[in-house]
């Protein structure tokens, strides 16, 4: 077998989601075709002992991968943090400089699931932007629009993208000395942290992709309830393939923590990724059983509606 592209990818995370990355690296590996080498870098803490043990069976399982591990130092240890997210959240600003050997990376969050190989994304020339990401849909979402123009006194017109999955224009990073402002900003209050980041420094530099890139929930709720409007943004070929093997991104509640939009998928790739566990699957779906169990009328009442509803 010859490898001929080579895709270098970055992800950064704690112990406290190891397993959800490896579901999410073996849904990578899944949909590798067999002519793409995926250079995994994992970012993380320099004080933390991460947990390598089944990350590190990856590679023999799929031998069209690599890891390497670069630690990160204390930074941002007094970043700011909220609605639980934390520290490693701000490692991807640092990836043109932990990672120079490349001039381009994707980078990617672990609560995701990939169905199809990243070719199609690194391949597409990001010219002197920064980043290639998708748009949150500031556009028809007054507040985030709101947000945009009032607290970060940016033009909603350029857009407002998602930080979770991303291509990275290393070398223009890194030749713009735009790492330091970067780190400036690291320690401001910003309500989506990292995301707020990306979108002040990188302003107006941002090559807008299509929503199959990062498949968010909102996103997909607006493709089923809002499609006439989603039209005016993109193809209807655009909003079918995202659909069907877009990259999705679970920006809310986790498939592994609670219900949510295309959980049945996460659990798919899960059951068939290096670290299934029948116990761990068993508990999960017996306590959602019981929570609903456990509903008032009222609530059930309401659900039912809002499924026909939708």
């Amino acid at each position: 077998m010859i490898i001929q592209n080579t895709i270098p990818i970055a992800f950064a995370f704690d112990n406290n989601l190891v397993m959800p990355a490896c579901v999410c690296l073996s849904s990578l590996m899944m949909n590798a075709k067999p002519d793409t080498f995926y250079d995994i870098f994992i970012l993380h803490s320099e004080k933390e002992e991460l947990h390598k043990e089944e990350l590190n069976q990856l590679p023999k399982h799929y031998p069209n991968c690599r890891i390497q591990y670069r630690t990160v130092g204390d930074l941002f240890d007094n970043a700011f943090e909220i609605r639980g997210i934390t520290t490693p959240a701000y490692y991807r600003l640092l990836i043109p400089e932990l990672i120079p050997e490349y001039d381009k990376i994707i980078y990617s969050d672990v609560d995701v699931i990939f169905r199809e190989d990243l070719k199609q994304f690194y391949n597409i020339d990001l010219g002197t932007n920064y980043l290639g990401a998708v748009d949150v849909g500031v556009a028809f979402r007054h507040t985030i629009r709101q947000y945009v123009t009032n607290t970060l006194g940016l033009n909603p017109q350029y857009g407002y993208f998602y930080s979770g999955n991303l291509i990275i224009n290393s070398k223009q990073i890194r030749e713009d000395s735009l790492m330091e402002q970067f780190k400036k900003l690291a320690h401001k209050a910003y309500k989506y942290q990292d995301m707020d980041i990306l979108n002040i420094a990188c302003n107006t530099r941002i090559l807008p992709l299509s929503p199959s890139f990062c498949l968010s929930n909102y996103l997909l709720e607006c493709i089923y309830t809002r499609h006439a409007e989603m039209l005016n943004y993109y193809t209807e070929e655009e909003l079918a393939h995202t659909v069907q093997s877009g990259i999705i991104h679970y920006n809310g509640m986790k498939p592994w923590s609670g219900w949510c939009y295309n959980q049945d998928i996460w659990w798919t790739y899960y059951r068939n990724s290096i670290v299934y566990n029948e116990h761990f699957c068993f508990e999960f779906y017996e306590r959602q059983l019981l929570i609903v169990e456990r509903w008032p009328l009222w609530k059930r009442i309401k659900h039912v509606f809002r499924y026909f509803k939708n």
